[in-house]
């Protein structure tokens, strides 16, 4: 019987792979699963950041004088510059096609309509493991993304350890 994890013809054909981040801890467990399937199938990587919409608090923050929102917007956009390029340089990633993405608005919205528009054949994103009153205050974007996205998603999961911390 021939050895099916040598046969590429076993793999399904993919080209892009769709990685998001938001450069938390969490969200680097999902990057060796897009390198190994990247390295696999010898698909393109697209790894995307959103950049959500400042909200202004209402009432009273404790700050004497808030940043105005454009300034902070400035910043996640500054700072998401810098990251970014440090996950797609990463060792991990070395030798594959990466290509980095930043764009603004609801981060599940944002996620779904890029893999719609680059035509990914796959979407790889971490979840954060928040059960309870965490996930009912902070939602859930992998949740969300795998019931809007047309292409199929792997979700990775935290280690058992890291998902009791973020609880």
């Amino acid at each position: 019987m021939a050895d099916k994890s040598q046969n590429t013809d076993a793999w399904p054909h993919l080209h892009l792979i769709l990685l998001p981040t938001d450069f938390s801890g969490c969200a680097n467990y999902a990057l060796p699963y897009a390198a190994a399937i990247a390295r696999a199938t010898q698909a393109r990587i697209v790894c995307v950041h959103v950049v959500e919409p400042v909200v202004p608090a209402v009432g009273y923050t404790g700050m004497a004088d808030p940043l105005p929102i454009a300034d902070i917007s400035e910043q996640l956009e500054d700072s998401a510059e810098r990251e970014l390029p440090m996950i797609t340089d990463c060792e991990e990633l070395n030798g594959l096609e990466v290509e980095d993405l930043i764009v603004h608005g609801d981060a599940a919205a944002e996620i779904v309509r890029v893999a719609g528009e680059r035509a990914a054949d796959l979407i790889v994103i971490s979840s954060h493991g928040r059960t309870g009153l965490g996930r009912m205050i902070f939602g859930s974007t992998a949740e969300a993304v795998v019931r809007h996205a047309s292409c199929p998603v792997l979700v990775v999961k935290p280690p058992a350890q890291e998902e009791e911390r973020s609880s």
